[in-house]
C-alpha cells in the first residue's frame, strides 16, 4: 500500500519508513524540510495548513507521529509548543483527508500513555480514561486526541504509545548514559511504574494497525505486556552493562538536574502501568515481551 507519514524524519518514523519500505511499501514523508538526505520520497508541508501536498492522501494510508520531543522544561511556553506541534499537524491532515474524494482507508494515529499522568499502581487499559494533569503530560496528549477525533477515515488507530527502546533515541540513549556514569540506581522513590516497548515490537504494532486484515480500530495501548518498577528497570540497564550496584538518585537531585539540563523531571519520577489488553486478546505475538531479553537484543 501506499503509506503517507507525517513526522518520518524523526528517530522513530525513520524506521517506522524503512520498514514499511522494506515490506514493499511506497513510503512518503511529509517534511518541513524536504531536500535533505533519505531514503524516502520527501514531499513538502508546513504542518499546519492543506497545501498541494494533500494530493498524497489519494487512496493512501496516514501514520501521524508529528509532534516534537518531550525532554523539555515543563513551562507554559514549553507545554504549548509541545501542543501546537502536535494539534496543528493533526488538524492540518484532517482537514487535506476530508476534502479528498473518498476517506482515508486507515489512518493510525500517535499518542502517548502520558494521558495517564502520574497513575501510581493503578492498571491501566484502553477504557481507562485520561487525567486531568500535570499539564505538560496529560493536557498536552489530550488535546492532541481531541485533535483526532472522527478522522475522515474508513478506519482509525489511536496507539498510546508507552516508552519506545531503541538505540539511538533519547529516552534509552540517556538511560544507557546514567548507568555509565555510575548514576544507574533507582531514581526517586524507584516504584513508579514504567510502561516500556521493543522498537520491533512498536514496529509490528504498527503494521498490524495498518493491515486491513488486522481488525484494530479506537484505542490502542502499544506497550509490553510486562511493565516494569522504576528500580527494575535500572537493575536491568546495570545487569546489560555490567556495571555494579549505584546509590539512588534522590527526587530533590532529580529536580535540580532537571533545571540544569533544561528537562522534565516529571519524566523521571511519574509513572504508568499499562498493559495492551487489545492487542493481547487480538493474537499479537509480541517478540520482546520481557525488559531482560529486550535490553539483551538492543544491546548486545
Amino acid at each position: 500500500m501506499k503509506v503517507v507519514v507525517a513526522g518520518g524524519s524523526g528517530a522513530l518514523g525513520r524506521r517506522l519508513c524503512d520498514d514499511l519500505a522494506g515490506r514493499g511499501h511506497e513510503v512518503v514523508v511529509l517534511t518541513r524540510s524536504p531536500g535533505r538526505p533519505g531514503a524516502h520520497r520527501q514531499v513538502g508541508w508546513d504542518g499546519r495548513s492543506v497545501g498541494p501536498w494533500a494530493a498524497e492522501l489519494d487512496g493512501a494510508a496516514v501514520v501521524n507521529l508529528a509532534g516534537e520531543l518531550v525532554d523539555r522544561r515543563p513551562t507554559r511556553a514549553g507545554t504549548a509548543l509541545l501542543t501546537r506541534s502536535r494539534v496543528e499537524p493533526t488538524r492540518a491532515l484532517a482537514a487535506a483527508a476530508a476534502q479528498r474524494a473518498r476517506p482515508v482507508p486507515v489512518w493510525v494515529q500517535a499518542s502517548t500513555l502520558a494521558v495517564h499522568g502520574d497513575a501510581g499502581d493503578a492498571v491501566l487499559t484502553e477504557a481507562s480514561p485520561p487525567a486531568d494533569g500535570p499539564p505538560q503530560m496529560a493536557g498536552v496528549a489530550r488535546a492532541w486526541e481531541d485533535a483526532a477525533r472522527d478522522l475522515p477515515a474508513q478506519r482509525a488507530v489511536l496507539l498510546r504509545t508507552g516508552v519506545v527502546l531503541e538505540r539511538g533515541t533519547p529516552a534509552l540513549d540517556r538511560l544507557l548514559l546514567l548507568v555509565r556514569l555510575g548514576a544507574g540506581g533507582r531514581v526517586g522513590s524507584g516504584r513508579q511504574w514504567v510502561s516500556w516497548v521493543h522498537v520491533e515490537d512498536w514496529l509490528a504494532v504498527v503494521r498490524t494497525a495498518l493491515d486491513p486484515a488486522g481488525g484494530l480500530d479506537g484505542v490502542v495501548v502499544a506497550s509490553s505486556p510486562a511493565p516494569v518498577r522504576n528500580a527494575e528497570l535500572m537493575a536491568e540497564l546495570r545487569r546489560a552493562l555490567r556495571r555494579p550496584p549505584a546509590p539512588p538518585t534522590p527526587a530533590l537531585v532529580v529536580r535540580l538536574g532537571a533545571l540544569a539540563l533544561r528537562s522534565d523531571p516529571a519524566l523521571g519520577l511519574t509513572g504508568r502501568r499499562a498493559l495492551p489488553v487489545r492487542l493481547l486478546r487480538s493474537g499479537f505475538h509480541f517478540e520482546h515481551p520481557d525488559l531482560r531479553g529486550a535490553l539483551a537484543d538492543l544491546l548486545r
